[in-house]
């Protein structure tokens, strides 16, 4: 009887405990967090805002004044004193750890001794005109110290004599006109050559491949003046003095000249100088255009054509040499630069990510600049210490984000991208399997009109929605989102109703994290009309004039424009960082590549007589399109019925994601640039700063109508077609399920 009595307890304990247990199950089970919304997403979109409200105008100006004071040349005292407080700063502003990680990099200066300049002389040696030495300091920086006069970074040294010959922009086409259709040899010539266009190093390596030995740069107030606008101090114009300084290398990608591919430690095995990287082999110099004037006035030879002609009061002609009685005088150009090996710093800061710390989200920008750098860089430094500093103020309010963000200044990017270039090289493996975005911090601004994005397709969908939560910095526009007041601007008429995003190309420290590394990489500035302002970058560009006033005076008084741009930076690594899936598209990648293989194709069937000769057909590459977009359209749907509580599941597809940009790289490398890897995005070869689609296919079809094999030449075309066709292929395989 005890017995059954104590059964029948035990019984009625097992149901009572499997009752409480169903219960709690069911509870759970109707409680669980649904698929598209969580908890975590509500708190995340309320600390974004409380992240953009916090990033003050005020603060912008503080940041750019203090670290626009004094000159701060790569590898020089100053720059290292401006590292030294940013790191203390970052740390002060709550960034759990801030290192400064140096390297030691080929950087170049002007003799001090015997500074560099160009001379007319006569028949008899003697010099009857020489260039200014140095530019006129404006006022209020008569006193400062350390003031580089302007020169070209990694001139050949020399002292070369000749006539000299007038070549537009220096372009490919300019020489190839030069020599096809005026029938006119440069070799054994000084050229001359106005800024804009194109990329300075691709102007030397064009005048080094005509055979000429020197080359005069000068900025013509066709491409360095507004109309309208009074030369600084009184307007934001170039003034006749002013010169560009610049860097002359053609580095393709391959960081410091002397360590191509390695990060440029103490132990790495360097080239001798004669052996390093994108050096030129002949001297170079710019001027400002009242020196040119002096050059160009009594030039002889052929009147240009029309679009030959800038807005100075000279004819213009070709050459070689000068006129009547001017006919016995040369050109002289003494430059003796030297280049040595320095040591610089990167300021590398993080926030540790609280759930997923092994996947980095990267904000970087350089510190070093010619002189001042009002605009360039300090304008981006200044927005990269705010969104620091607002990063700070939400970690002390509890806030951490999911993945770990990574703050960079990087250094000596005047001097070829080396700062950046060292670290990625150095962490090559590490962001290879770790880093989810780049998103650069270069110049804030370059223009009074509107915002300007180029990125990688996948970013275009996060760009609209982050620019929707953003305020107009326009005046007259309250109420008007950022979103609204740049699409009134910059409509994307041709494709879409909707903001025009550019293409990346390079000329900024995103290079070797996109191109090198596939890591998807965007950049926002605010820019000028360019229907309307049709002269390069901006006027005083690279020039001592670039200081904190012309920011303050001109540009963006009420630092309004900075603190948008701000918000959009800060806002992408915010949500790239925090957001549950990330917030990349392969849509719109998917929509880029069918726009970009058609356009290609065009560019290719300019020729339709030699491609049905070569058999060359572009059906692989379409129907290689064609597989990622139906993978692309059915990888997003899968993505709405995710069970987001699942974070294995979740980390898949994030990785999905993550990694496609990185399948569109080509471990061999462009033709002849082999660290240049991104198949569907690099420079153009003639032009550092322009991005090209399908960059193997557009060079191989570059100017191939004169090509001295043209059935070689046709067959590289095909070969490039198919690589583009096989990796757009292996790219859609990435986004099919695993198994």
């Amino acid at each position: 009887m005890r017995k059954e009595s104590r059964l029948i307890r035990w019984i009625w304990w097992i149901v009572v405990i499997t009752a409480f247990f169903l219960v709690g199950f069911i509870i759970g089970w109707f409680a669980r967090p649904s698929y598209t919304h969580t908890q975590d997403d509500g708190a995340s979109r309320r600390y974004l805002r409380e992240f953009l409200d916090e990033m003050q105008p005020e603060k912008i100006k503080e940041h750019l004044r203090k670290f626009t004071r004094l000159p701060h040349l790569a590898g020089t005292e100053q720059n290292l004193l401006y590292a030294q407080q940013i790191k203390e700063e970052w740390l002060r502003f709550g960034l759990d750890s801030v290192e400064m990680v140096p390297y030691d990099v080929l950087l170049s200066y002007p003799n001090k001794s015997h500074p560099n300049y160009i001379s007319i002389v006569d028949q008899l040696g003697n010099e009857v005109f020489n260039t200014l030495l140095t530019e006129p300091v404006p006022e209020g920086y008569e006193n400062v110290p350390n003031i580089v006069p302007p020169y070209s970074a990694f001139s050949a040294k020399g002292q070369p004599e000749g006539d000299l010959v007038y070549v537009n922009y220096g372009r490919t086409e300019d020489f190839f006109q030069l020599k096809r259709q005026m029938d006119i040899n440069v070799t054994g010539k000084i050229v001359i050559v106005r800024y804009g266009r194109i990329f300075r190093g691709n102007k030397v390596k064009n005048a080094m491949l005509a055979g000429a030995k020197g080359i005069i740069m000068f900025s013509d107030p066709a491409d360095y003046w507004a109309p309208g606008v009074q030369p600084y101090p009184d307007g934001w114009n170039l003034p006749e003095g002013g010169a560009q300084r610049g860097n002359v290398l053609n580095l393709n990608g391959a960081g410091d000249p002397l360590t191509p591919g390695y990060p440029a430690k103490e132990y790495t095995y360097r080239y001798s100088l004669e052996e390093g990287v994108g050096l030129p082999k002949i001297p170079v110099h710019p001027i400002g255009f009242r020196d040119a004037i002096h050059l160009l006035k009594n030039m002889g030879g052929q009147i240009p054509p029309n679009n030959w002609k800038g807005a100075l009061n000279v004819s213009y002609r070709i050459g070689p040499g000068f006129i009547d009685d001017f006919k016995t005088q040369k050109v002289r150009m003494d430059i003796r630069t030297n280049n040595q090996v320095t040591r610089i710093y990167n300021v590398i800061g993080r926030i540790r990510g609280a759930q997923e710390p092994d996947r980095y989200v990267i904000l970087g920008g350089h510190r070093d600049a010619w002189v001042f750098g009002g605009i360039d860089p300090v304008s981006g430094a200044a927005v990269v210490h705010e969104t620091v500093r607002s990063a700070g103020r939400l970690l002390s309010r509890g806030w951490r984000p999911r993945r770990t963000i990574v703050f960079a200044s990087w250094d000596a990017e005047e001097f070829g991208l080396l700062g950046s270039t060292e670290w990625a090289e150095d962490n090559a493996k590490l962001l290879q399997e770790r880093a989810v975005a780049y998103i650069n911090a270069d110049s804030a601004i370059e223009g009074m009109y509107t915002l300007r994005v180029d990125c990688t397709p996948s970013l275009h969908t996060l760009v609209y929605d982050l620019t929707k939560q953003i305020a107009s910095p326009e005046e007259g526009e309250e109420g008007v989102s950022l979103y609204e007041s740049w699409h009134k601007r910059e409509n994307w008429t041709n494709d879409r109703d909707a903001p025009k995003i550019s293409k990346l190309g390079s000329g900024s420290d995103f290079e070797a994290y996109f191109i090198r590394l596939g890591i998807a990489a965007g950049r926002a500035r605010y820019t000028k009309n360019k229907k309307t302002e049709r002269y390069s970058s901006y006027p005083v560009y690279h020039s001592v004039y670039d200081t904190f006033e012309i920011v303050e005076k001109f540009y963006d008084p009420s630092f309004r424009r900075l603190q948008a741009v701000a918000q959009v930076r800060g806002g992408l690594i915010f949500l790239l960082a925090d957001s549950q899936l990330l917030p990349l598209d392969a849509n719109e990648y998917a929509i880029s590549l069918r726009k970009y293989a058609q356009s290609i194709a065009q560019l290719a069937q300019r020729h339709p007589e030699e491609m049905h000769m070569y058999g060359v057909t572009f059906d692989s590459l379409f129907s290689a399109v064609e597989n990622f977009t139906v993978a692309a359209r059915d990888f997003h749907k899968r993505l709405q019925t995710l069970d987001r509580t699942d974070s294995l599941q979740v980390r898949l597809v994030n990785d999905q994601l993550m990694y496609l940009e990185r399948t569109f790289i080509d471990p061999l490398g462009l033709p002849g640039r082999p660290f240049y890897r991104h198949v569907i995005f690099a420079p153009s070869s003639h032009n550092k700063y322009a991005g090209e689609s399908f960059p193997g296919i557009y060079d191989s079809l570059f100017d191939i109508e004169n090509s001295t094999n043209p059935e070689k030449a046709w067959e590289e075309v095909k070969r490039q077609i198919s690589i583009a066709a096989f990796t757009v292929h292996a790219a859609a395989m990435t986004l099919t399920p695993p198994a």
